[in-house]
């Protein structure tokens, strides 16, 4: 479980790919990896990984075929920023929402304009999840907690302030730019508790 509010921007190192899937090398630039150990979670662009190898700035982790196939990571290269954050640990206060770091779905940037000082960000999400996505809702952009400004059919707009850019992926995006998506964890089980009472 994660909350969606980054504690490093880590970069990709090495890429190594199979017909098994691929593994990741990451360096974790500032986020202090003392208490982390192999076995443990980390989400890397919004998706949970599994730590199988560490030092004291890199870490590695395995990435499977459907989750290369469910997410952006197909589009990962040697050298690229993303965003990472370790589990929640039980005294951990939450600043974000509660995020899984199972991603729902794909979106693609459909629009970037400055707002003031920030930066107000349009997203085409897919069919399937458009549902779940609701104005002043929290949803989840490349492992960033973020609340929805706005709805108008299957797209939907963000707006990213200051720090988030500057501690973030976010700032990279740009037109066309595909993004994972993680809607939030209640709306899930809000609309299986409506069909199971329908029954």
């Amino acid at each position: 479980m994660f909350t969606g509010i980054i504690q490093a921007l880590g970069n990709i190192q090495e890429i190594h790919s199979s017909s098994e899937g691929a593994q990741l090398k990451i360096n974790s630039n500032t986020m202090d990896l003392k208490d982390t150990s192999v076995g443990d979670s980390i989400a890397v662009n919004g998706v949970c990984l599994t730590v199988t190898n560490l030092s004291e700035s890199f870490f590695s982790t395995d990435v499977s075929n459907e989750t290369i196939a469910c997410t952006t990571f197909s589009e990962l290269s040697k050298g690229q920023n993303v965003n990472l954050e370790k589990s929640l640990r039980i005294n951990q206060g939450i600043d974000g929402h509660l995020v899984s770091g199972h991603v729902d779905g794909v979106g693609k940037v459909s629009s970037v304009n400055n707002d003031g000082e920030s930066i107000r960000i349009k997203i085409e999400a897919q069919t399937d999840i458009v549902k779940y996505i609701a104005k002043k809702g929290s949803i989840c952009i490349n492992g960033v907690s973020l609340t929805v400004n706005g709805i108008d059919g299957s797209i939907f707009d963000v707006n990213i302030v200051p720090h988030t850019i500057s501690s973030t992926t976010l700032g990279e995006l740009t037109l066309n730019s595909n993004v994972n998506l993680e809607i939030d964890l209640i709306a899930r089980y809000v609309e299986r508790l409506y069909n199971e009472n329908k029954k």
